[in-house]
């Protein structure tokens, strides 16, 4: 089994565990955060602001973290990073009533959110060997899917035993715990970049990566739109489980398919499998806008994540292909905040849509971004599977 020898290798379960561990507080926070609002008294206003100040301080900081790694070295700044975010969770768990208290907790926990994922995903090709770095990706992506089906069901197992502010002092715990035992792994000590990127774009002067992040914008923008979907979709069909199922069939519809992809020997290039991969992850979403009976529902949901994860898989192995010398874990960064950012903009333009328009035009919403993604994709093919050498001498810093 290619997975078994892939963990079998040296520091690779620890870094693994270290970082799904660390990264647990991001898939806790938005419910961890409703719940002890609510508890508290406060409005859905609030719930709504506050969970937007921590996605929109978290994408604002994780690209500013990665490029302070990239310079000084993974420990530091993700030992530094867990303890101050930390402190914005105990924030948000000592006065979830307070306005002040509350925006200002939720903007220390977002920004300073140790850049576990980036760090990891720099890691992979020093860890493993080459033939085995996009199985890396594949488990990396799959893994990420089991944390944000685990995070939330951690904050409504913690709430039904005790108050809600309890799952943010988790939340501070675990991204302690995670952080501290990735960074004292000896690869994570020793991890330094070649070069030392001085530019003020870091990896956004390299126009193929700007490319590859706008057509990954458009599938989060998918994601984001499906999410509010299934919230007005569970509200007019009787769906066991209601938006929840929706939305971890689609997470277990990713996992399924980071396994896949990593088991299977596909020897397209990676751009061609880039546009592929979209293609069929648009075709998905449009099954979504034909707005099915519930078991039709359940079944197109999987279907919304399994070209997910294989995307994800093969959009890590051309991040590092190109972003520039020194900037490496700054170019992960910027994947995850584009998506998050997607997911975003997908999620509230979705949410106005629905307040005038039927279902399906809302679902046709979703498709659209992603669709749009894989035509940036399709158009850009022979630019991103172009040698590093021809793109460093076409597009000089």
């Amino acid at each position: 089994m290619p997975y078994l020898t892939l963990l079998r290798r040296p520091h690779v379960l620890r870094l693994l565990a270290g970082s799904l561990v660390g990264r647990l507080p991001s898939a806790m926070a938005a419910l961890a955060i409703a719940l002890s609002v609510r508890e508290a008294g406060a409005g859905y206003r609030l719930v709504g602001v506050a969970t937007g100040v921590f996605a929109v301080a978290g994408a604002i900081g994780c690209p500013l973290l990665g490029r302070v790694v990239d310079r000084t070295g993974q420990p530091r700044v993700l030992v530094v990073s867990a303890v101050v975010s930390g402190a914005g969770y105990a924030l948000l768990a000592l006065a979830p009533g307070s306005v002040y208290g509350t925006l200002a907790g939720a903007v220390v926990a977002g920004a300073a959110a140790p850049p576990l994922e980036p760090c990891l995903r720099a890691l992979w090709p020093e860890l493993v060997a080459e033939e085995q770095v996009q199985a890396a990706y594949a488990v990396d992506a799959g893994a990420q899917e089991v944390v944000f089906i685990a995070g939330p069901l951690a904050v409504a197992g913690v709430a039904a035993l005790g108050p809600a502010p309890l799952a943010l002092w988790l939340a501070a715990g675990l991204g302690l715990l995670g952080s501290l035992v990735m960074a004292t792994a000896r690869p994570s000590r020793e991890w330094r970049t070649e070069t030392r990127d001085a530019h003020w774009l870091g990896p956004l002067r390299s126009p193929d990566l700007l490319l590859l992040l706008l057509a990954l914008f458009g599938a989060g923008w998918a994601l984001g739109g499906f999410n509010v979907f299934s919230v007005a979709y569970a509200e007019q069909h009787p769906v066991p489980g209601g938006a929840g199922l929706l939305m971890s069939l689609s997470a277990f519809g990713a996992l399924l398919g980071a396994v896949a992809y990593g088991a299977l020997r596909w020897t397209a290039d990676a751009p061609l499998k880039a546009v592929l991969l979209c293609a069929g992850m648009a075709a998905a979403y449009w099954l979504v806008a034909l707005v099915p009976g519930p078991a039709g529902a359940c079944l197109v949901a999987v279907g919304t994540g399994v070209f997910f994860a294989p995307l994800l898989t093969v959009s890590f192995g051309l991040v590092g292909q190109l972003a520039p010398d020194g900037t490496v874990t700054e170019a992960f960064a910027w994947l995850v905040t584009l998506i998050g950012a997607g997911i975003a903009a997908g999620s509230a333009v979705t949410g106005l849509l629905l307040a005038d328009s039927a279902l399906p035009v809302a679902a046709a919403l979703g498709a659209c971004g992603v669709s749009a993604g894989a035509l940036v994709l399709a158009l850009s093919r022979g630019r991103l599977a172009r040698p590093a050498t021809v793109r460093e001498a076409a597009d000089p810093a």
